[in-house]
């Protein structure tokens, strides 16, 4: 063995190996969902880019909506994210039937809870449309209406396909999860690429490609649960007959979850308000350079979401340690998946902004945003994002949204109407509120991670 393979084996072991799981495992959770992340991304990436191509209007509709959509659809993905650390604290436990019973009521309750959200928001998308972005130009509002409803009707099922791929995880079958993925958003991408790049359907294109996607998203999972995976044992009879002490376990983790999303995304979703009143070109900026700044995210995200298995089954073994010190690896690795990328990226930026052909007049700001979260990621976002979804693992759900919450609407809010608007920052203002919200709220789940409560909940 060469002495480079065996110093990588010792800080692997060193820091990656503990009693509940050991770094072979950790790797093989991680991997799946990096490359999940990755294509997720860069999918997304690559849809605005293509949408840039039917105008400024289009993309400013679409960027308007998907802020919409994220706080929406987070509600139900927050329930998921509620069946995934019950089903890995019983994986941890080894009690199979229960975990069995735990992603079905899990699916479940995502299924009708995404069903009433879906008919609420297509009943009332006139007047939710004008509330928000009511300052848009009119031909931004009426291509952001038809992209509402479009998404709307497809939110039952992206809801089951998360609540599938929720459990999947709980369970660590993170191949299965990138393998369905992958069915999903690949179709998504081609359908794309013909019916607004071939095509030129525009929104409509967008909405049509999204629609199909999402449903062949949802059969296939339902598929893979019913016949081919053996270790959650789906039936449908336990996702049709409600579990209330079961559903009961799930909701204390995912309403506060839920609460949290849709405060924190609605804080965002009000940000962008402000973004509206600079006009549609701050409005491009912001889409831009928010999916610029995904690239950043890719491992980092990745962490996020496979701490929640790894710490889940921690708790479920009641190995305090163990999640500690994993807690403390993810976020050093991370910080090393931000330095990578800002090697990587920061040179292409060029090539990158090209893919969205925005106006010349508008590059510098996008490139002076760019700069800001590829210095601010490194230093702050772990701390932000990393420790929450371990502490909620843990079941410490409360306090990570109530501080959410008002890091969200005392900084990422008040101070970004103060900085942008009130100061006439402009966007520059908005996205420096953002990152000084990343400081303040890292700093209270650092100072809750070093004591004791935030695994003190049985919730098994």
């Amino acid at each position: 063995m060469s002495s480079f393979k065996r110093k990588s084996v010792f800080l692997l072991n060193k820091y990656f190996t503990g009693e509940v799981l050991d770094y072979k495992q950790i790797i093989a959770i991680i991997i799946p969902i990096l490359v999940d992340q990755a294509f997720i991304i860069l999918m997304s990436l690559l849809n605005t880019a293509m949408i840039s191509s039917s105008g400024v209007a289009a993309v400013s509709a679409v960027s308007m909506v998907d802020s919409l959509n994220i706080f929406l659809i987070n509600v139900f993905v927050a329930v998921a994210t509620g069946g995934t650390v019950i089903v890995a604290q019983y994986k941890g436990r080894g009690d199979n039937e229960m975990v069995s019973k735990s992603a079905a009521q899990a699916i479940s309750a995502v299924a009708i809870i995404s069903v009433f959200i879906s008919a609420f928001v297509v009943i009332f998308h006139v007047p939710t449309i004008n509330l928000l972005f009511g300052r848009a130009d009119a031909d931004v509002l009426q291509s952001a209406k038809i992209y509402l409803i479009g998404s709307c009707i497809s939110y039952p099922f992206i809801a089951i396909f998360q609540a599938v791929n929720g459990a999947l995880r709980g369970v660590a079958e993170t191949k299965a999860c990138l393998g369905l993925s992958l069915i999903m958003n690949i179709t998504f991408l081609v359908l794309n690429v013909l019916f607004i790049t071939v095509l030129d359907m525009g929104v409509m294109g967008l909405i049509i490609s999204m629609l199909t996607a999402r449903i062949l998203g949802m059969v296939t999972s339902l598929i893979y649960l019913l016949k081919y995976n053996q270790t959650l044992r789906f039936r449908i009879q336990n996702a049709l007959r409600l579990n209330w002490s079961i559903l009961k376990k799930i909701m204390i983790i995912g309403v506060p979850f839920a609460a949290e999303q849709m405060f924190f995304n609605g804080g965002k979703l009000l940000t962008q308000t402000f973004i509206v009143q600079l006009g549609t070109l701050a409005i491009t900026v912001n889409a831009i350079s928010g999916s610029i700044s995904l690239l950043f995210q890719i491992g980092a995200n990745a962490l996020s979401i496979a701490v929640v298995t790894v710490v889940g089954q921690c708790i479920g073994r009641r190995n305090i340690a163990d999640a500690r010190k994993y807690v403390k690896s993810f976020l050093g690795l991370s910080n090393v998946f931000f330095i990578i990328g800002d090697i990587i990226l920061l040179p292409l930026f060029p090539l990158i902004v090209k893919l969205f052909s925005p106006p010349a007049e508008i590059i510098p700001t996008i490139f002076q945003l760019t700069v800001l979260i590829a210095v601010a990621q490194p230093l702050f976002w772990s701390f932000s994002f990393i420790t929450p979804s371990a502490l909620r693992a843990a079941g410490d759900s409360n306090f990570t949204s109530i501080s959410s919450l008002l890091s969200m609407w005392l900084l990422r809010v008040i101070l970004g109407y103060l900085l942008g608007i009130t100061l006439g920052f402009g966007i520059m203002g908005v996205w420096i509120a953002m990152v000084t919200e990343w400081v303040v709220r890292g700093s209270m789940f650092m100072w809750r991670f070093k004591g004791e409560k935030w695994y003190s909940r049985k919730l098994i």
